[in-house]
């Protein structure tokens, strides 16, 4: 039997995971996950650690049900800050493409982030209303995640990974946070069976494969020290996770978009309702 292992959500964009034992899903994933993001202060593009690898050591712990954050990184002081869900807009862009405005939230917070990134940022918010798009087999809606609602990865390809990697001659595996998935499987030996899955349900929530997840250099962060620790895991699954309709990219996990919203909790069964033909 397929289950839920585990479940991550990601209040910042590009910071650290939250584990959590369940979780409310909407239209654009599950609640509180990439609902803020780190922009340029200067023309609204994303923070990522693409560039910023040091993102990845930056904690936050929402609480009061979403009305304050508390922020946390190595070697600065703390910050608690009241969330504005409808306040100030600021244009914002993903990969040099506007995405529409999100909700400033106030220069306490700026300031933090421009300390600990070494850039000058601002933290905004997803705003009331906001639509847009996925893309995919099933598009779906996406809030301040790269294209799409959730990541689902599996322990079988991790296993695999691991595996190839060390036949490799490689010192150490990888962990699957590397790649910072939302929902994590287990119960099947089947390595990348997740990508297989063109529907399925799980609690109360229905989800749809939208796309494999192409990957770039965040991989290669550790997610522990914030440092870059490459050539793995990517150099490996160049080897074997070529995609050639996704310019030579290399993949690991799938996309999902939501179909119908409710609640998931870790040890949940997945019911697999079709399959790739």
């Amino acid at each position: 039997m397929i289950t839920v292992r585990e479940l991550y959500v990601y209040p910042v964009k590009g910071c650290a995971k939250v584990a959590v034992a369940s979780a409310r899903v909407g239209d654009m994933g599950l609640k509180h996950d990439r609902t803020f993001m780190v922009v340029d202060a200067v023309d609204g593009s994303f923070r990522s650690q693409r560039k910023l690898p040091g993102m990845a050591v930056v904690r936050v712990e929402v609480l009061r049900l979403g009305r304050e954050l508390m922020l946390s990184a190595p070697g600065v002081e703390s910050l608690r800050v009241g969330v504005d869900p409808d306040g100030v807009r600021l244009p914002v862009s993903l990969f040099d493409r506007p995405v529409g405005d999100g909700v400033d939230q106030g220069d306490a917070a700026a300031e933090w982030f421009s300390e600990v990134l070494g850039a000058k940022s601002r933290l905004v918010r997803v705003p009331p209303g906001f639509d847009r798009d996925g893309w995919g087999e099933v598009p779906g809606k996406v809030g301040f995640a790269d294209a799409h609602a959730l990541s689902v990865n599996s322990v079988a390809s991790l296993d695999d990974l691991n595996a190839r990697i060390a036949e490799r001659g490689g010192a150490d595996p990888v962990g699957l946070d590397r790649f910072r998935p939302n929902i994590v499987l287990e119960g099947s030996d089947e390595p990348h069976f997740e990508d297989r899955i063109r529907r399925m349900t799980v609690g109360t929530v229905q989800l749809a494969y939208a796309v494999r997840a192409m990957r770039c250099n965040v991989p290669l962060v550790d997610q522990v020290t914030g440092r870059r620790a490459g050539p793995e895991p990517v150099r490996t699954l160049a080897g074997y996770r070529r995609e050639p309709a996704y310019d030579n990219k290399v993949s690991f996990g799938m996309k999902a978009a939501v179909v119908r919203g409710g609640v998931l909790s870790v040890g949940d069964p997945v019911d697999v309702t079709r399959w790739e033909a």
